[in-house]
């Protein structure tokens, strides 16, 4: 019930599905010693050149990374409403989102929806499909958001990110 009231509140939905709160990569030994080997290395540079904060900052990055290593992501509910998209508890008005793109690359496993922002200091928003057909999708968000054709990859930064693991 507290479910179809928030929906309600945002709109009627239109279509959803759970989607992982963040990609976890599986890593292996050899990754955790070549970022352990850089983080020594960065470690050791900050301290010859007298920079303690950089070498703080570099150790906490260190345990974030193994603590959030050793968790698995939580599955949020994204909803397309009439009003706009939710992510979990966030709700994304239409207006504030410039427009929309998909990435269906599936022997690349890519399989992403992307919605970006009008204010360029926010983040897009990226929204794995999973199994989901994305011609209904698309023509569900045409209706209400303009399409960026000119996205036919991943953006670098998350293309880097699953290279590296990050």
């Amino acid at each position: 019930m507290a479910e179809s009231a928030k929906t309600m509140e945002y709109g009627k939905k239109i279509m959803g599905w759970r989607v992982p709160e963040y990609d976890k990569h599986e890593r292996t030994k050899n990754w955790y010693i070549m970022a352990g080997l850089a983080a020594m290395a960065l470690i050791i540079y900050s301290l010859f050149s007298g920079n303690f904060l950089f070498a703080a900052i570099v150790v906490i990055g260190a345990l974030v990374v193994i603590i959030h290593d050793g968790q698995e992501p939580l599955r949020v509910d994204f909803s397309i409403t009439d009003q706009g998209v939710i992510v979990g508890r966030k709700f994304y008005d239409y207006d504030v989102l410039k427009d929309f793109s998909l990435v269906y690359k599936p022997h690349q496993q890519i399989k992403n929806l992307y919605f970006e922002f009008k204010n360029v200091v926010r983040p897009r928003l990226s929204i794995p499909l999973d199994n989901h057909n994305p011609l209904p999708i698309r023509e569900i968000l045409l209706k209400y958001l303009p399409e960026d054709l000119e996205r036919t990859d991943q953006p670098l930064s998350e293309a880097l990110a699953k290279m590296f693991k990050l």
